[in-house]
């Protein structure tokens, strides 16, 4: 049953995964998973995950840049596209390591085998995740849309079908991200996610890594995955309009080939937005503020302990490999 549970736990949680991540990595930035929480700094990632038995687990390795592997990858929209796959490349291989350190803590069967996410597992559940975005976010409102234009010409005009269609979109990701959040393991994910952006504050005001200074500190930060797909779904919006296609299967041709231009674009837009406060992009991250509401709660000083470890073990790597940014 605890296994069980765990691999449940480890499914919803990679559903949320761009929603945990931060976006824009300028300074250090980080993920919660499964008991614990993933920090990263341009040159190193670590992990911290607190045990059953109350003891951490942590494991850190080194990092490198896309733009530092090929220069193209640091053109803008290209960047985008580069940084969004190694955030969700660290954040799979950090959620399967909490995975693994909760099923670690179930007695071996009766063959002695130790219980854990496997590789096929692993794919398994990378298959479903995508099918489920793809079938949740793209078919299923574009199917809504193409309905309500039968019931009506008016939802077939190009600008309201599409507005309609992106709304649907929204509707569809907020309840599922409320409906999670119901659940105590989630909460609990959720709660982790709010120890990272309260220690990434911490860090970047220059506070001590101490769990009394970080917990003064908001649970929302404007550098979030959160932001990142609340902009993505207005960005669609816009774009898929201007897209001229009518048929059902055009539009979901669409919808699926445009996703690393989409993505491209908005990780732009957090970039600009978060240099540009006053900025009318500004306005456009604010609903993955107000959405940080539900994606990050309170942490406790234990959940907090466990997000300055992660930031100190990259800190210390970071240092080692002598990155730009070296505040250890």
């Amino acid at each position: 049953m605890r296994y069980l549970r765990s691999m449940w736990r480890f499914l919803l949680t990679l559903q949320l995964l761009p929603a945990l991540e931060s976006g824009e990595e300028t300074l250090v930035g980080g993920q919660a998973v499964l008991e614990g929480v993933m920090m990263r700094s341009p040159h190193a990632w670590a992990i911290a995950v607190r045990k059953p038995s109350g003891e951490i687990a942590k494991h850190c390795e080194s990092l490198e840049r896309p733009s530092e592997k090929h220069k193209w990858m640091g053109w803008p929209m290209l960047r985008g596209v580069m940084t969004l796959g190694q955030a969700m490349t660290l954040g799979f291989r950090a959620l399967k390591f909490s995975a693994n350190v909760a099923l670690d803590e179930i007695p071996p069967d009766d063959q002695g085998k130790k219980f854990e996410v496997s590789g096929w597992m692993a794919a398994a559940n990378i298959i479903l995740s995508v099918g489920f975005f793809i079938f949740t976010y793209k078919f299923l409102p574009l199917l809504a849309a193409t309905e309500l234009k039968r019931v009506n010409p008016l939802f077939g005009e190009q600008i309201i079908f599409n507005v309609v269609d992106g709304l649907i979109r929204l509707v569809l990701f907020l309840l599922f991200i409320w409906g999670v959040s119901l659940m105590r393991d989630i909460h609990r994910v959720y709660e982790y996610h709010g120890a990272e952006h309260k220690t990434v504050f911490a860090f970047e005001n220059g506070d001590p890594m101490e769990t009394t200074a970080v917990q003064k500190y908001s649970t929302f930060h404007p550098r979030c995955g959160t932001s990142f797909l609340m902009t993505v779904m207005i960005i669609s919006i816009v774009i898929y309009t201007l897209v001229p296609v009518t048929t059902f299967w055009a539009r979901f041709g669409v919808r699926i080939a445009l996703l690393p231009v989409i993505a491209g674009l908005s990780y732009e837009i957090i970039r600009f937005a978060a240099k540009h406060r006053g900025s009318l992009f500004a306005l456009m991250t604010a609903p993955g503020l107000w959405l940080q509401r539900i994606t990050t709660q309170p942490p406790t000083d234990d959940q907090v302990e466990c997000a300055i470890i992660a930031l100190d073990e990259a800190m210390a790597l970071e240092k080692q490999r002598g990155g730009e940014l070296v505040i250890a």
